[in-house]
């Protein structure tokens, strides 16, 4: 089975450390030639910046690179890239921009405002995962709404839309292993009252950790 994790989307934060601001940003990205513009267009952006760090990853071929931009060795791309490292996301790229305030860090301030900087930016993109999924509908009461939305979550699944009438009709995606287990519980909870029909199967990016602030 394949399952993969990416940013949901582009973000953009910003951390005051000793009166140095640290603007972080992540994008999602499909090669490595996207991550370069992306560098380049912030070096553009913030061209008046003391350092724009960045680091990138891609799932294609494991590759992955990060640049200290002129600040002391490892205390910046590195750090920075560990965050994408540790939370198993591929395919961004992430840039740190740097307005100095005129108060040195040192090394330890550095990797501790970079890594901030990256994982603040990250927890504000969200994270998506990539799998197959099972699309089923599943009619239902009102009355039965809520423990069948809650359900759909408990089994990893996600709601895609509610449709309201005279009786509820809920599109969710469900994980490939998860559909056959999900569809035989929800006839045994409801009393074999709510049957849940196959809509097919998607590759598809789903939010798996949503955006933070």
């Amino acid at each position: 089975m394949t399952e993969y994790y990416i940013p949901t989307g582009h973000s953009e934060t910003e951390l005051v450390e000793k009166r140095s601001r640290f603007i972080g940003q992540v994008w999602r990205i499909s090669s490595e030639e996207e991550a370069r513009e992306r560098i380049e267009a912030t070096r553009k952006k913030h061209y008046d910046a003391r350092h724009n760090c960045w680091c990138y990853r891609l799932r294609q071929g494991g590759l992955e690179r990060c640049s200290d931009d002129g600040e002391p060795q490892g205390t910046a791309g590195q750090p920075m890239l560990n965050v994408f490292q540790r939370e198993e996301v591929v395919d961004v790229v992430c840039v740190v921009t740097r307005y100095f305030g005129g108060v040195l860090l040192g090394a330890g301030g550095l990797v501790r405002a970079y890594t901030q900087g990256a994982k603040d930016a990250l927890d504000c993109a969200g994270i998506s995962v990539v799998r197959r999924w099972v699309a089923m509908e599943i009619p239902c009461t009102y009355a039965q709404f809520e423990s069948m939305r809650r359900e759909v979550l408990s089994s990893g699944g996600a709601v895609e839309n509610v449709d309201y009438g005279a009786d509820v009709l809920i599109s969710a995606l469900l994980p490939e292993e998860r559909a056959a287990p999900f569809a035989a519980r929800i006839l045994e909870l409801s009393a074999g009252t709510v049957e849940v029909l196959e809509a097919g199967e998607r590759f598809q990016d789903v939010p798996f950790r949503l955006p933070k602030g």
